[in-house]
């Protein structure tokens, strides 16, 4: 892994402040500062834990995980379509994890959805074209190899795209 090895860093910073932490009254909203600069508002998820002690507004973790995955499939995606000559006009991908128990009950992050829809410039490539881009896409992100559950792509095509 010489070639691809780096660092990436993030601090991520939580203050209590006058609140009761040891009855579990606690603000769980904190700040995300990685290493470009960045700062992104984070918190636990109201699913996980109840307002008002999480920020409904906030990044959690769980969307972070989801978000990491769709990043590094469209980033990978843009490059394999641009070297293999297919000119990418947008790329939009709403994205989904769901999240549930594992075989030893554990809560996980089960499946990941993208669901990336790409338009291009004529002439449009097939779909196949497509979809083989999505795979070696998959097969290349560092993010998807990473994880453990299932990453599931499902493109959604626009009307320009022939079979």
């Amino acid at each position: 892994m010489s070639g691809h090895a780096s660092r990436h860093d993030v601090r991520t910073a939580w203050v209590r402040g006058d609140q009761d932490f040891l009855a579990g009254h606690y603000s769980r909203a904190h700040t995300l500062t990685f290493d470009g600069g960045a700062v992104v508002a984070g918190s636990s998820s109201p699913s996980v834990v109840r307002l008002p002690w999480s920020d409904p507004t906030a990044v959690d973790p769980e969307e972070l995980l989801v978000a990491s995955l769709s990043s590094c499939h469209m980033l990978w995606f843009l490059d394999l379509a641009r070297h293999a000559g297919v000119d990418v006009l947008s790329y939009l991908d709403e994205a989904s994890g769901e999240m549930g128990e594992d075989a030893q009950g554990r809560v996980v992050m089960k499946a990941v959805t993208l669901r990336p829809n790409v338009a291009t410039a004529p002439p449009a490539p097939s779909k196949s074209v497509i979809d083989a881009l999505h795979e070696k896409a998959h097969a290349a992100c560092f993010i998807a190899n990473s994880v453990k559950s299932d990453v599931r792509i499902e493109p959604v095509y626009a009307d320009a795209l022939d079979g």
